[in-house]
């Protein structure tokens, strides 16, 4: 078996604008288990939308961007739905930025000898491959990139700025996240941004510059999304996954308290998870839990135990065709830094 035996079945990613989900939303309504915790969800990113000086933070991680969900945080982007993002480096790197260079991901299975894999340079994400030669050249742009700047300590969000804007000359992909983003105003932050393609990029830049290069400061990241939460002051948060990303946003609150600033618990929040809450886990709690640490407000929460493909799309959709973000203030959070126009 060859390569390219393997790699052609490209993901197409899911456009909620064409598909309309307000009818099976509505009649989960009346139903239970997951399937009411989903319309409940919706109809609380709804509230979010609708209220008049609410900023949307979403937090992003898994690899939902690889399985076929790119386009939908696009178009949360394009349609004023999310006004900042925290994410893992891969999600933005490793699928975002790697699309947008004109690669793509491709169908795989589970079902395969990933020796073989390896043999032929084919990363797989469960039943997702990725050529991993190309992966490689996602890597040397980041080090490009790096190489372009002044020698300094960069927040991640400042890095992916950056990214977006050299994408705005170069991207082979024109709808990606970090594109639009960075040409909506919407700060992106990665909290572990090494934890990816731009880790390997970045130590490449660092060997070949090892007194004055770019680094990445996760504490200027944490200063800076502290910022937009007292700016903001009544804010919502929309989690995929969970890990760092979720409780990096969560976190600003008691940032925020000890900087001396007194600002409101993030006032609506949904989580999809598959994450177990029983052992400690689920990104350090559930939602209600986040509550008692002074984090999140448990009048508007929903945790919805679901696989983040499977449920996003129907969320988001019925999100999008019941238009309140059309009436929503345009944050363009991206602005409130210096270093940004």
């Amino acid at each position: 078996m060859k390569k390219k035996d393997l790699l052609n079945k490209t993901v197409e990613h899911i456009d909620i604008k064409a598909i309309n989900s307000m009818d099976i939303i509505n009649a989960m309504k009346k139903m239970s288990f997951s399937a009411r915790d989903l319309a409940n969800a919706s109809d609380i990113y709804d509230r979010m939308l609708k209220e008049k000086k609410c900023a949307i933070i979403l937090t992003l991680s898994g690899s939902t961007s690889a399985a076929g969900c790119m386009q939908v945080y696009v178009d949360l982007v394009k349609n004023n739905m999310i006004d900042a993002i925290v994410a893992t480096g891969a999600a933005i790197v490793d699928m975002d930025f790697f699309e947008a260079l004109g690669f793509k991901h491709y169908q795989g299975t589970s079902f395969v000898d990933d020796k073989l894999l390896r043999k032929l340079y084919i990363d797989r994400i469960y039943d997702t491959f990725i050529d991993e030669e190309q992966l490689q050249v996602c890597d040397k742009t980041i080090k490009i990139i790096a190489d372009a700047l002044p020698p300094r300590a960069y927040s991640s969000r400042e890095f992916i700025w950056e990214m977006g804007k050299y994408l705005k000359k170069k991207a082979k992909k024109k709808d990606s996240l970090v594109q639009a983003a960075y040409e909506y105003d919407i700060p992106i932050f990665c909290p572990a941004f090494s934890d990816s393609s731009a880790g390997f990029g970045l130590v490449l830049h660092q060997q070949d510059n090892p007194d004055n290069h770019v680094s990445i400061d996760s504490v200027k990241d944490f200063r800076e999304l502290t910022m937009i939460k007292i700016g903001a002051g009544t804010s919502g948060l929309l989690i995929i996954g969970g890990g760092v990303p979720k409780n990096f946003a969560q976190d600003t609150v008691v940032c925020a308290e000890i900087l001396g600033k007194e600002v409101p618990m993030h006032k609506y929040a949904v989580q999809i998870t598959v994450a177990d809450v029983r052992d400690g886990a689920c990104s350090s709690s559930t939602l209600k839990e986040a509550n008692s640490w002074g984090k999140v407000d448990s009048s508007f929460e929903q945790m919805v135990y679901a696989e983040a493909t499977t449920a996003l799309p129907l969320l988001a959709s019925y999100a999008y065709h019941k238009g309140s973000w059309k009436k929503r203030k345009k944050w363009r959070l991206a602005r409130i830094f210096n270093t940004l126009k």
